[in-house]
Formats: structure tokens, C-alpha cells, sequence
């Protein structure tokens, strides 16, 4: 008889979660609404939103037995006791939620980071005679190291085109799983150049020149705001501190030696 091949434990609690997660009821918007989240954060299995509400079920039981079992000895008012196993009741429900948009926004931070150079990178190789299909091949590539993010997401764009889809819709795609305004921008751009047969190149130098002026002006803006930012810890981390360090040996002083000389001690 053939021996089974040892089924790894993650993929078994994967598969528990999956089963537990087919037991929660939901509604289809706010389902579609947490794939949309799941895939923006880059958690793209067929049974990624299956497996998070099973995470919510475990969670949501696991952490109020721990804190029953925490706080069961203690001599805490019972009432603190019931908040308690209730706040870690709904930490633990709505923690799964919390954390994947975490993970999105934080997926979508390195996207926006990344998309000037793959955007530079875009344009050298247009420039070069390359088409665009070729071009956002080339840039996952190159990317791939530096900013696997948006590497990843140019590479489901091309797998898309190689599946046979029209490049329009792989680039409505592309802004939608992403969720990030500048490359919705782009992709803009990229579709009005393709319907119009108006040359890829310069569409996206100019694009590429307006992303520069849009990043200079807010980093003025932030620059503009610093002060501003600074006033609390300056007037209540800062000074209190400088004065400390400047008054404190005088104040000294005068206790030690001027009070006991005016009150003839």
C-alpha cells in the first residue's frame, strides 16, 4: 500500500478556519466589500475571506475564555470583570478585520512609494521601442526586488493579457485591486492613449512630470505644517526640560544659601 504524503498543520487549521468560516452568516455587501480589502491588501486566495471569518470565530471565542481564565481569581468588581471578557470578545471578532486593513494600507503606502521609479522605468523602456505590454512586463522584473508590491501587480497584469483580455480592462483591473489614487491616474492616462492611438512615450513623460510637481507640492505642504506640528512638544517636551536644566542649579542655590541668610538661620 502507498504511504499518504504528511499533510502539513497550517494547511489543516488553513481548512478548519475555511469550514468554520462557511458557518458565518454575511451580507454579500459587506463580503464584497471585505474581498475588495483582501485583495488590496494582497491576500489573494480563492479562500482568503473564508479562512478570515473563520480567524473571527476563533478569535472571538479564544480571547474571552483567556480572559475569563485571567481575570476568574482576581478580587476585580464584577462588573469590571464582564467588560473585560467583553472587550476581548470584540477584539477578537473585529481584531482579523483591523489587522488586513493594516496590511492594505500599509500594501498601498509601498505602491504609491514605488510608482515614480516604475513610472521613469516605464518610460525608458517605451522610449527604447519597447510596446506597452512589453514594457510593464519588464518593469515587474526589474522591480521585483526593490518593490515587490507593485512588481506583483504588474505581473498579474500581464498574466491577464497573456489569458487573453483586453488591455483596457487588465488596466481597470490594475487600478481597482490596488486601490491607489495616483496609479488610478495612470492607468487613466494609459487607457486615453490607447484609445486614442495618441503615443504612449509622451503620455507618460508628461504624466511622469505631473507626478514630480504633485510630490514636490506636497512635500512643501508637509514642510509648511511642520511648525505647526512642533508647538506641542516643544512648549511641553522641550522647554519644560530646557528649564529644568537651567533654573534647577539656581533654585538650588537660593534654597541652600540665600533663604537661610534672609530668615538669619
Amino acid at each position: 500500500m502507498e504511504e499518504e504524503a504528511p499533510t502539513h498543520p497550517s494547511l489543516v487549521f488553513r481548512e478548519l478556519l475555511s469550514r468554520l468560516g462557511n458557518s458565518l452568516p454575511a451580507s454579500p455587501k459587506d463580503m464584497s466589500v471585505m474581498q475588495r480589502r483582501l485583495v488590496r491588501a494582497g491576500m489573494r486566495n480563492k479562500n482568503a475571506l473564508k479562512i478570515l471569518y473563520g480567524a473571527k470565530i476563533v478569535m472571538g471565542v479564544a480571547l474571552p475564555l483567556l480572559m475569563t481564565a485571567i481575570v476568574w481569581g482576581t478580587q476585580a468588581d464584577p462588573t469590571n470583570k464582564v467588560m473585560a471578557v467583553l472587550a476581548a470578545a470584540g477584539l477578537g471578532f473585529f481584531g482579523p478585520n483591523e489587522y488586513v486593513s493594516i496590511v492594505a494600507r500599509r500594501r498601498q503606502k509601498a505602491i504609491q512609494k514605488a510608482l515614480a521609479n516604475a513610472l521613469d522605468l516605464m518610460v525608458v523602456c517605451v522610449e527604447s521601442g519597447l510596446g506597452l505590454d512589453q514594457a510593464i512586463l519588464q518593469v515587474a522584473k526589474e522591480l521585483d526586488q526593490a518593490h515587490p508590491e507593485i512588481s506583483e501587480e504588474f505581473g498579474l497584469v500581464n498574466l491577464e493579457l497573456k489569458a487573453g483580455k483586453r488591455r483596457q480592462e487588465t488596466l481597470r483591473n490594475l487600478a481597482e485591486r490596488a486601490g491607489v489614487e495616483d496609479l488610478k491616474k495612470l492607468v487613466a492616462v494609459l487607457i486615453q492613449a490607447d484609445r486614442f492611438g495618441t503615443g504612449i512615450a509622451q503620455s507618460l513623460r508628461a504624466h511622469a512630470d505631473f507626478m514630480r510637481v504633485q510630490a514636490r507640492q506636497v512635500a512643501e505642504e508637509k514642510a509648511a505644517k511642520l511648525g505647526v506640528k512642533l508647538v506641542f512638544p516643544i512648549f511641553f517636551c522641550i522647554l519644560p526640560s530646557l528649564f529644568i536644566v537651567t533654573v534647577g542649579p539656581i533654585a538650588v542655590k537660593i534654597v541652600r544659601e540665600l533663604i537661610p541668610m534672609m530668615t538669619g538661620m
